[in-house]
């Protein structure tokens, strides 16, 4: 049966695609067959007849393309283009229609100008100006989970020290892009992470004993210790599983897309990877991808300078990453990293423009990783220590965001003692349950 709903589908698929040719700009009409999971019990032949009649609708509302393409050459017309190519303007080349000049002008490998970074938030946690939608109760959260995540570092990187465990990376220094992505998205989303985004798994409700029982791969792990530690994952809060192999995981998350696209869901797929990560095959593959199939997908780039000890400048000679979005046809911003309001208000309206408008978005996050690549580098042998004092002490956006929120009286000192104080006895308290529990085992 499910071949059939299959093949029907596609049948289907094919002919509203011959009907449209290439170019499609809006979402499905509420006056046309619906393809979602509730309605796949109508008949090909009456979905078939049904768009049949509303040709003129297809014009304007196809189901599959939302996003402005160019029109492409049509067979049938090029025999009458080619007869007059001398007294044109532009022909209709392969992929659309293209000028003539005579002026020989080659474009320019780079713009003079950087692109500019997208900031609600000054160095003193001050509003530049306007104001942004963000209440005390999701403020105060991000900033809690923010804080959390710092301690829970700095513990199991500690942990890991005295041979506790065998691995660990941690995210100081990019904590906002972490907690404010995870916030502005919904648990429908389907996360596709690198390694450096457990903050969006604590967001969304990971204990701090499950990250715990993970790193120690005792009993209580759900990975049962097939995983080296910090590759966390949950299918209870659609968090593919970490995988190190660099960008690997940019294409999966278009297919992710593209299914909860086919399925009709109202939901995206998130994907992070690092500065270095655009530096493979899979980075281009997976954006040409996404856009041509205009997939749900959220590609968001932690550009923190660093590729472990490889800086930007041995990576690329382009403005950053957000310029490579362009090339592919995917829409593009760069974000402050550090700036956490900026972060959720960026990535909250990249969401809702991948979902109802079906395309891709690239969001690349100016920051810096502060601690070092993992416990296995020492990232001093390869950058000056005053200028990763510089970006912990001056840029760190904890500290900006806290005084935001001590600005709008959301915060206080003491309130500050008692998170910092609860955090440390709870994470201590899953690392001592956990050795008690590796003890057990062995």
């Amino acid at each position: 049966m499910a071949v059939c709903v299959r093949q029907s589908r596609n049948s289907i698929i094919n002919h509203v695609k011959a009907k449209m040719g290439l170019l499609g700009l809006t979402c499905l009409s509420s006056s046309m067959p619906s393809l979602n999971n509730d309605h796949r019990t109508l008949s090909a032949a009456s979905l078939a007849k049904d768009l049949r009649n509303q040709n003129s609708v297809l014009e304007n509302k196809p189901i599959l393309y939302r996003t402005r393409r160019f029109d492409s050459t049509k067979p049938h017309q090029r025999s009458g283009v080619q007869s007059n190519v001398a007294n044109s303007q532009f022909l209709d080349f392969p992929g659309g229609k293209v000028a003539f000049t005579s002026e020989m002008r080659f474009i320019s490998e780079s713009p003079k100008e950087r692109i500019p970074c997208y900031r609600v938030l000054d160095d003193d946690g001050q509003l530049i100006e306007g104001g942004i939608n963000v209440g005390k109760e999701i403020a105060v959260k991000m900033y809690s989970d923010m804080a959390t995540l710092q301690t829970m570092d700095t513990i199991f990187y500690d942990a890991q020290r005295q041979g506790r465990i065998s691995f660990y990376l941690t995210t100081i220094g990019e904590e906002a892009i972490n907690i404010a992505s995870a916030a502005a998205l919904t648990i429908d989303d389907f996360v596709v992470p690198q390694y450096r985004e457990p903050g969006v798994l604590l967001w969304r409700g990971f204990t701090l004993e499950q990250f715990a029982n993970q790193c120690f791969s005792n009993r209580g792990d759900d990975c049962r210790g097939r995983q080296m530690p910090i590759h966390y994952g949950s299918k209870k809060l659609n968090y593919l599983t970490v995988a190190s192999t660099i960008a690997s995981q940019l294409p999966h998350a278009v297919g992710v897309a593209y299914s909860l696209k086919m399925d009709g869901k109202d939901a995206c797929a998130v994907t992070y990877f690092g500065d270095g990560g655009s530096s493979e095959g899979d980075f281009h593959a997976a954006l040409n991808f996404a856009a041509v199939t205009e997939a749900p997908v959220l590609f968001i780039c932690r550009n923190n300078g660093w590729a472990i000890s490889t800086p930007t400048s041995d990576q690329f000679r382009s403005d950053g990453i957000v310029v490579r979005g362009e090339a592919y046809g995917v829409r593009s911003i760069r974000v402050d990293g550090n700036d956490t309001l900026a972060l959720y208000s960026a990535v909250r309206t990249a969401r809702e423009m991948a979902i109802c408008e079906q395309r891709p978005i690239l969001i690349e996050a100016m920051t810096y990783r502060v601690g070092h690549h993992s416990t296995s580098d020492d990232s001093t042998k390869y950058r000056p220590v005053d200028e990763i004092e510089l970006w912990r002490s001056a840029r760190d956006p904890i500290t900006r965001f806290r005084k935001w929120i001590e600005s709008n009286g959301w915060w206080s000192s003491e309130a500050e003692s008692e998170l910092r104080s609860n955090v440390r006895k709870q994470v201590k308290l899953a690392c001592l349950n956990c050795n008690k529990a590796v003890e057990t085992l062995y």
